[in-house]
């Protein structure tokens, strides 16, 4: 998840969100006190970045910048152009006070106002956006620690499929990443997913050649592909359930201690899921009403 962190410009400006800001969303979802939902406010952007300097600097080891380091904030010039998925404890508070869990969501039109997608410094994603139709990034995905249980996450899945029905988001793409820089520390991962879950030549991205890594590195035969799929981090679980893939190449990311991979998901399946839950809720709501 390398870049320079910096601080991001004002997402709404003082005033009421505008209409093109407020047609993002799609509401709030809920689940008991937790609701899943767009940020609206800078407020809400700011907690959003606060969680993730947390996560990745306090509980992952990143090294911040010296920003970073200053404002305890995680934030780049991708934060401005970005739509900003939430999950918000309601029994803490319905605005930024709530913020236990986010996801950064960045469609094309948004990338082409910073020059182009966070991906790219990593991977050549030309296929992506080659691919006919509208195509999303995925990135910067993380949970408070009291909060890492299947409800907070099984809520940003909802609100990205949610996300994805309204904006009628035909491919999502982004880096998800394994713990550490050694990518022989993680080779049973990086093996399993290449010779089990590679993206086809169309939608494959590839790792830039200056910082491509194999991840070919055990014999696949050795692996038991059950027991690796368990092992996985939980967000790459999440992926490759929805029928996602992976790129060609890991990244080393040494300023976020991490090993990353990428990751492309066709989302027929998230809007197919989407569709029939949106029609069973709106029987229900027509039911009701009679």
């Amino acid at each position: 998840m390398s870049e320079n962190t910096a601080t991001a410009a004002s997402h709404f400006g003082d005033a009421a969100p505008t209409a093109e800001q407020t047609a993002a969303g799609f509401g709030e979802l809920r689940g008991g006190n937790l609701g899943v939902r767009i940020a609206t406010t800078d407020a809400e952007l700011d907690a959003a970045q606060a969680l993730r300097y947390n996560v990745f600097y306090n509980e992952m080891g990143a090294q911040p910048s010296d920003i970073a380091r200053l404002t305890h904030r995680d934030s780049d010039q991708y934060d401005a152009v970005a739509d900003h998925l939430l999950v918000i404890d309601h029994a803490i508070g319905p605005g930024p006070e709530g913020v236990v869990a986010c996801y950064r969501l960045i469609r094309q039109q948004a990338a082409a106002k910073v020059g182009g997608f966070y991906s790219a410094d990593e991977y050549d994603i030309t296929p992506m956006l080659n691919f006919p139709g509208q195509v999303l990034e995925l990135g910067r995905s993380c949970v408070h620690q009291n909060y890492r249980g299947r409800t907070a996450m099984q809520l940003l899945w909802r609100g990205i499929a949610a996300y994805v029905f309204l904006h009628r988001i035909d491919l999502m793409f982004g880096c998800a990443s394994l713990p550490g820089t050694d990518p022989d520390a993680v080779a049973t991962d990086l093996t399993y997913l290449y010779h089990n879950h590679l993206a086809p030549a169309n939608i494959r991205p590839r790792a830039l050649p200056h910082r491509f890594v194999d991840m070919q590195r055990l014999d696949p035969a050795s692996i038991d592909p059950r027991r690796a799929l368990a092992t996985l981090p939980p967000l790459i679980k999440g992926y490759l359930r929805l029928g996602g893939f992976v790129g060609d190449g890991a990244v080393i990311d040494p300023q976020f201690n991490t090993t990353d991979v990428a990751v492309v998901v066709k989302t027929d399946l998230v809007t197919e899921k989407y569709y029939r839950h949106y029609e069973r809720e709106q029987r229900g709501a027509a039911d009701a009403a009679e």
